[in-house]
């Protein structure tokens, strides 16, 4: 995929001041936390290697030892300090950490306010700028009460009993879990915890816990468990479960929201397709049937015959 050069360019700005103030790191740590493959980083360091000063000889360009393994700037050509912040930037970087620091379940509350303060002094007028603005999350008293709990929990190294609401198998259980980390996802507060029913770590949606209470004895997640990179979403499907495409009215858009989708196109006429997984036809089929007329499956065909097959089920049981 082809980068443009508007995320190049601040990437090779700032890779000279990163690297100068950590002579001889490793090539992969400084790609990991760079956010680019080590593929990508080398491209970028054999770019580097024709930049520099006016006259671009052999004094002129930014020069560096490189090795398999490691990397060390040894002459900058001027592209010692990181770019600074535009206001835009700034004002978009103040009114995100605002933000953060009101979410619920964060336990990054110092560590935010200090960066906060830090960067609201160097702002200057951005500073006040972000002022007035606001921004509302999408959180309810209920929500936000549970991730205090938690984070109490979390805090107290504590187990806790909920019940919680399985919007895929439509089906409401009660489980035990070893609470693992709090997450913000798309919006969306989570609770990333080892399930000891499903012997598996599992994502909770706050939202969707309808009781909940902390246990005296100790979590014992296994050693390595959570701590994923969410940044693909935080649904992961399972080896049974079934894609499944549908076209929604404009009353039925709320699924899109409701519901974990993998793709979500907007058709001519104000109807929407998504895609998303199921666990299983028969959650599917009632989805699909509870919607009537506002929904039309576009595959899988044994979904569609299947919701076909109820619904003259239906109609027969009203003829008789």
């Amino acid at each position: 995929m082809a980068i443009s050069v508007s995320e190049h360019l601040p990437r090779l700005l700032a890779m000279v001041p990163y690297l100068l103030a950590r002579p001889g790191i490793r090539v992969q740590d400084a790609a990991d936390e760079l956010g680019v493959s080590e593929h990508q980083l080398r491209l970028d360091l054999n770019l580097l290697f024709v930049c520099g000063l006016p006259g671009y000889g052999p004094g002129d360009l930014i020069d560096m030892v490189l090795d398999d393994e490691t990397i060390s700037i040894t002459y900058h050509a001027g592209i010692d300090r990181p770019l600074r912040l535009t206001t835009d930037e700034a004002l978009a970087l103040i009114v995100a950490l605002r933000a953060l620091g009101e979410t619920p379940g964060l336990s990054q509350d110092d560590a935010i306010d200090r960066a906060l303060s830090k960067l609201e002094s160097a702002a200057g007028d951005a500073a006040s700028a972000a002022s007035r603005l606001t921004v509302k999350l999408r959180t309810s008293p209920t929500e936000t009460s549970r991730a205090n709990e938690l984070r109490g929990a979390l805090e107290r190294q504590h187990a806790v009993r909920m019940t919680y609401y399985t919007a895929t198998r439509d089906e409401t259980t009660d489980r035990v879990v070893d609470p693992i980390r709090l997450l913000l996802v798309d919006g969306r507060s989570y609770l990333e915890a080892w399930c000891r029913s499903a012997e598996a770590v599992r994502r909770f949606r706050l939202d969707r816990i309808d009781d909940l209470a902390e246990l005296a004895e100790p979590a014992a997640p296994p050693p390595g468990a959570g701590g994923g990179d969410l940044s693909g979403g935080v649904f992961r499907p399972g080896s049974d479960d079934v894609l499944v495409t549908l076209l929604l009215s404009r009353s039925a858009r709320w699924v899109a929201e409701y519901y974990p989708v993998e793709s979500e196109t907007r058709r001519h006429g104000g109807d929407t397709e998504v895609t998303l997984w199921a666990s299983d036809l028969a959650w599917a089929r009632r989805l699909v049937l509870g919607l009537g007329s506002e929904v039309r499956v576009v595959s899988p065909p044994e979904l569609a015959d299947a919701v076909r097959r109820d619904a003259q089920e239906a109609l027969l049981a009203y003829e008789s």
